[in-house]
C-alpha cells in the first residue's frame, strides 16, 4: 500500500515538474518565485536562460513519469533519491544568491524532503 502511494507521489512530481518547465515558456515572470533577488523577469537574455532550465525541468519530469509507468519500484526509487538534489542545489543556490530563506527552506527545501520521503518505501520495497 505504502509502496503504491510513493508511486502515485512520485508521478505527481513528474508532472509537477513538466507543468514548471512548461510554466517559463508561457509565464517567465513566474521565475521571480524562484527565490533568486533581482530576476529580470523581462530581459530578453534572462528568459534564454530560463528556457534552458525549463527544456531539463520538463526531460526530467518526462524521466521521472516514464519511470513510474515502467520501473520497479525500487528503480523508481533511486531515481527519485538522485533526482532530490534538485531542489537541493536549488535551495543552495536561492541561499547563495542571498535569496529569501522561504524560498530557500519552505520552497525547495520542503521540495527535497518530500521527494526523500517518496523515495524511501520505494527504495524499501
Amino acid at each position: 500500500m505504502l509502496t503504491t502511494i510513493a508511486t502515485v507521489l512520485a508521478g505527481l512530481v513528474g508532472a509537477a515538474v513538466v507543468l514548471m518547465g512548461a510554466r517559463a515558456f508561457w509565464a517567465p515572470g513566474a521565475a521571480v518565485g524562484f527565490g533568486i533577488p533581482g530576476t529580470p523577469a523581462e530581459d530578453r537574455v534572462f528568459h534564454a536562460w530560463l528556457s534552458v532550465k525549463a527544456v531539463r525541468d520538463i526531460a526530467l519530469g518526462i524521466l521521472i513519469l516514464v519511470l513510474t509507468v515502467g520501473a520497479t519500484p525500487h528503480l523508481l526509487g533511486w531515481c527519485v533519491l538522485a533526482a532530490t538534489g534538485v531542489p537541493v542545489g536549488d535551495a543552495l543556490i536561492v541561499l547563495r544568491a542571498n535569496g529569501p530563506k522561504t524560498a530557500a527552506y519552505g520552497v525547495h527545501g520542503a521540495t527535497a524532503a518530500v521527494m526523500l520521503a517518496i523515495s524511501v518505501p520505494l527504495l524499501v520495497a
